[in-house]
């Protein structure tokens, strides 16, 4: 039977939807088949944004939008128990397909019925999955919402402790089991009492039958997720859509960064420019062509907020001189068209709640990074008894790298800062606190492009590769160990500029740990400083690579498949011996495999020769691994063939490390498991450095680039 959880919560806009994220992040670490299931739509006229967001998690089992739904709020009023057998129908469905499920209550959307929560329990109870309870730590409108959107006033430990008691005897009358609360939203200043007055109300029992308090002698779990105001504000799409407008100008990619604040710009552009806020949306009368300019140049300008977009209301148009200007300043600010006045302009924004959903990065990264700093991820698995599982999915493999970079904290340096992919990934490592960064270019450029992007990379250093001080520094210091090939401190100045030398002297410097690049530039680019510079480890004779191979149930060691065109039998040893140190340092027991066309004893010729004098030399210089070779995939792969060809061989049928006899062959190989298996490929990752220098695909994508940092980050703190 499957593990559930039934998240659930006492009313509306408490942010489920961050714990409902968080909780399947954290299930995802442990089991295999993760499955989401949604009793009760949100709607029947539009997709639901929130359970889009969780079937979007690449940990999530395939499941099809509408098996992922119970039923709708009309179904449940016509007929609440037909509704039910509906439900728990197509939850077992849902089920039989997983080995965890998380089930997202009802939002509260349909007004006018106080029992929601007492039915939310009784489905829980149906589905025998035990409640994570979550409470609002805000209630009502702040004040000023005008300047700041989505702002609340904050719910005192006491009110909490009150709203906890009722909730806990709605959810007891139904019988409900109460697995952990928690605190959405929270005063961050009373975090600590909040957990300890809650902690104390959930301990109190209702008999259900006498009506009678009695304090229970099990702890309820209960964690506090502190207020974030960007996870609540509205996106500029959102807006566009509030006030029915259209995209007039500006980068549409643009219109997913939120918006932290709303100025309305109906004065002189003196009284304006005070006004501004970073990160807000701006709203200016359409016939106040002077106000837009002056929006538009205080945006651009290093001296004055980045806003997230401009309103332009009332449906007047623009001159063609205005226009043209406008088109020529080139900001990329989205600036939005709409027919409402000032005041409907403004109050459709102020009303616009902001939403986690797929297509925000950054709340993304927000949210999970609030839960992974507050709730206690291991011991809500441990609540839920989900054993550690024997397989090793992609997914774990990727969250145990993060882990292990998380407790490392090293600084890597990220050459290309212009590539958006890059922006995006920082932000993820920052948010997710994986590694501290350096990223180079020019830093208005650099985070202006962020910005625009949605992107928080606050935390992180930029830095211009042109920096004098460091130009004169690293070009001494490169001129001094490139002296016997002839190089002038001229020339050296001119060298080190280029963004691969700096990121590499950084490194050989101590100024970083490690550097991960190669989205834009070549492999060769990438690591050619390194040869320069970091040079290879003492008794390593090659630099050569692995890609991490995550199979669906386990994780493989293959190299070299990226650096060594037609290694010798001596390099092929050294890579052998170096794949396996690599292994080792990622938490697979290597066993060797020297792969040929041919296995034992069996072959002869000049390819099938070099393996088998390769195996010989890593038996003599590590004869505490376990080797075998030559061998062929299927023998070092299939224990069944294994049996039949090497029946004796401790690494036959059972390999973790393979080693290609040349390039073509371990390219070809990586990339055809890849493909036709649908193995995630880590790497490559190089080893043999004295420094780790990693390279990445030009046509990485964001999480390989994640991954990759953190990988660096591991090689760095085991080389410390």
């Amino acid at each position: 039977m499957a593990h559930r959880i039934y998240i659930c919560s006492a009313e509306g806009n408490t942010g489920k939807s961050t714990v409902a994220l968080g909780t399947l992040d954290t299930l995802t670490r442990r089991a295999t088949r993760v499955g989401v299931f949604r009793p009760i739509s949100r709607s029947t006229e539009e997709r639901d944004y929130v359970l889009d967001l969780l079937l979007a998690h690449e940990g999530v089992v395939p499941l099809e939008y509408e098996d992922a739904i119970g039923v709708s709020y009309d179904d449940v009023h016509a007929d609440p128990d037909a509704a039910l057998a509906t439900i728990v129908q197509r939850f077992k469905a849902v089920e039989d397909r997983c080995d965890a499920v998380v089930v997202l209550g009802s939002d509260f959307t349909d007004v006018g019925s106080p029992t929601e929560l007492a039915y939310n329990a009784r489905i829980a109870a149906n589905l025998g999955a035990p409640v994570l309870l979550v409470l609002g730590g805000r209630v009502g409108e702040g004040r000023a919402r005008s300047e700041r959107l989505g702002h609340a006033d904050a719910r005192t430990p006491e009110e909490l402790a009150q709203l906890t008691e009722l909730a806990i005897e709605e959810l007891g009358r139904e019988h409900a089991t109460l697995l952990g609360v928690v605190v959405n939203r929270a005063d961050p200043e009373q975090l600590g009492v909040i957990v300890q007055r809650v902690a104390a109300a959930a301990r109190w029992e209702v008999d259900a039958v006498s009506g009678v308090e009695t304090m229970s002698a099990a702890s309820v779990a209960v964690w506090a997720i502190p207020e974030d105001p960007f996870l609540v504000a509205p996106s500029m799409r959102s807006i566009m859509v509030a006030v029915d407008g259209e995209l007039y100008a500006g980068d549409p990619d643009l219109l997913d960064r939120e918006a932290l604040g709303v100025v309305v710009a109906a004065m002189s552009m003196e009284n304006v420019l005070t006004r501004l806020i970073e990160g807000s949306v701006v709203v200016v009368p359409g016939d106040r062509s002077e106000v837009l300019l002056g929006v538009l140049t205080a945006h651009t300008s290093a001296t004055f907020p980045s806003i997230s977009g401009i309103v332009l209301n009332g449906g007047f148009p623009l001159s063609d001189a205005v226009e043209r200007l406008v088109d020529g300043l080139k900001a990329g600010l989205p600036i939005i068209r709409t027919q409402l006045g000032t005041y409907d302009t403004a109050l459709a924004i102020t009303q616009t709640r902001g939403r986690l959903a797929a297509e925000s990065q950054r709340k993304r990264d927000t949210a999970l990074s609030l839960f992974e700093k507050h709730v206690d991820g291991h011991a809500l698995l441990d609540l839920l008894d989900v054993a550690r599982p024997e397989v090793v999915t992609p997914l774990m493999f990727e969250y145990g790298l993060l882990e292990r970079a998380r407790r490392e904290r090293k600084h890597i340096v990220l050459p290309e800062g212009y590539d958006d992919r890059i922006l995006r990934a920082a932000a993820t490592l920052l948010a997710r606190d994986v590694a501290d960064l350096t990223i180079l270019g020019e830093e208005i450029e650099i985070r202006a492009r962020a910005i625009g992007l949605g992107l928080d990379i606050s935390r992180a250093t930029v830095l211009s590769n042109h920096d004098h001080v460091l130009v004169y520094r690293f070009a001494d210091e490169y001129q001094r160990r490139r002296a016997h090939k002839g190089v002038t401190l001229e020339q050296a100045r001119e060298i080190v500029q280029d963004v691969s030398y700096f990121g590499t002297m950084m490194v050989a410097l101590g100024l970083a740990d490690g550097m991960v690049s190669g989205a834009v530039h070549t492999t060769a680019h990438t690591i050619r400083p390194a040869f320069e510079i970091i040079k290879t480890r003492p008794g390593v004779d090659v630099v050569s690579s692995v890609f991490l191979m995550a199979l669906a149930d386990r994780v493989l060691v293959y190299g070299d498949c990226a650096i060594v065109p037609m290694p010798t039998a001596e390099q092929l040893a050294d890579i052998a011996i170096s794949s396996a140190a690599t292994a080792k340092q990622f938490g697979i027991e290597p066993l060797v495999a020297m792969l040929s066309y041919s296995t034992g004893e069996s072959g002869t010729g000049v390819d099938v020769d070099k393996v088998r004098r390769a195996t010989e030399l890593v038996r003599e210089r590590a004869p505490e691994l376990a080797v075998e070779g030559p061998i062929q995939y299927d023998a070092a792969a299939d224990a069944a063939v294994a049996r039949t060809k090497l029946p004796e061989s401790t690494v036959a049928g059972r390999a973790t490390v393979f080693i290609f006899p040349d390039l073509n062959t371990g390219n070809n190989t990586y990339k055809a498991v890849q493909r036709s298996s649908g193995a995630v490929a880590i790497g490559p990752v190089l080893q043999g450095l004295n420094k780790p220098i990693n390279d990445l695909s030009r046509g990485a994508l964001v999480q390989d680039i994640v991954n990759t940092v953190a990988i660096t980050a591991i090689q760095a703190a085991d080389a410390s």
